[in-house]
């Protein structure tokens, strides 16, 4: 009887820091891999194992740049072509999520583009974590197993902050369903902040409805960006009488200057989790990990147990 384990975990290049985290907590080895880079910027994906018949959880967040999301559909076509048996893309961070439909005319929906590639590349399952809208799982007709930051946050928060004086706000009325979630699991009141745009990750106009006096506010969001939202928003709690504010978020996308932005707003804290590596330097940042909350989701998916306990809300 042959004594392989049943299923392998590889990762990309980018993610192979959460990977390895993954991998000790299910006490397995990372599966061996090459990535060959060519001078033109071109790559080649080859396994250096056999992974015939075997079940893989492919682990790569498609984070920018593309080069992300091509390693993976290639390590998907090669798993397919060496006969893997069924082929599970890990996915903590979903790039192109915030293009799930039609805002105006002649624009692509890039979330549904980026399904079909992963889907006639040839995966069986996703697991993913906090896309940016629920309904991007109807573009798969693949099982998804969708999870939450919150199961981190919440643990996190409890574990840190007097629920007294606590206030859950949204930065944006587009999170104002995750912000309620948390404010009806804490039994804490909410806030909303409402703001108007001039054009993509540049905020003309914000204002807050609810009441923040003496509060401690917690800014919950999916994703942070550029940082201009977020860090326009805690510094309009401070204005408006909070206490304190922090901020969660899921992906910390962070491009340039968020990093800066963070440093220099009213903002005490900003928790990320470990979706997409955070590298840079920011005495604000914390970031916590999710990786055993992956490890056991590849757990229960390969023994078929239910994945829904998983969820705190």
């Amino acid at each position: 009887m042959s004594t392989q384990a049943p299923y392998l975990v590889f990762s990309g290049t980018n993610s192979r820091y959460l990977a390895e985290k993954i991998c000790n907590s299910l006490d397995c080895k990372l599966g061996q891999m090459n990535i060959q880079h060519f001078a033109d910027g071109e790559f080649s994906v080859s396994y250096e194992e056999s992974i015939r018949g075997r079940d893989l959880f492919l682990v790569q967040s498609t984070f920018p740049n593309s080069d992300n999301l091509m390693e993976l559909l290639m390590m998907i076509d090669a798993a397919k072509r060496a006969s893997a048996r069924s082929i599970i893309a890990v996915i903590p961070y979903f790039g192109w999520a915030r293009q799930d439909r039609k805002d105006k005319p002649r624009v692509s929906i890039g979330a549904k583009l980026i399904a079909n590639m992963l889907s006639v590349a040839g995966i069986d399952r996703l697991i993913t974590m906090d896309l940016h809208a629920d309904q991007i799982q109807g573009f798969f007709d693949v099982p998804v197993d969708h999870l939450y930051g919150s199961t981190v946050f919440l643990e996190y928060i409890k574990a840190t902050y007097p629920l007294e004086t606590l206030c859950i706000a949204t930065p944006d009325v587009g999170g104002t369903k995750r912000a309620s979630t948390y404010s009806k699991y804490l039994g804490t009141p909410m806030v909303i902040c409402h703001k108007s745009r001039l054009r993509a990750n540049e905020v003309a106009e914000m204002r807050i409805i609810g009441d923040v006096t003496d509060m401690d506010v917690i800014l919950v969001d999916d994703m942070v960006d550029t940082a201009g939202t977020i860090t326009k928003a805690a510094n309009l709690m401070i204005e408006n009488g909070a206490r304190s504010v922090r901020a969660i978020a899921s992906h910390a996308v962070m491009s340039d200057p968020a990093t800066l932005r963070v440093g220099e707003s009213a903002l005490e804290e900003m928790i990320f989790t470990d979706s997409i590596p955070y590298a840079k330097d920011c005495a604000k940042v914390k970031v916590l990990s999710v990786a055993d909350m992956f490890a056991e989701a590849i757990r229960r998916v390969r023994n078929n147990e239910s994945i829904s306990s998983l969820y705190v809300i």
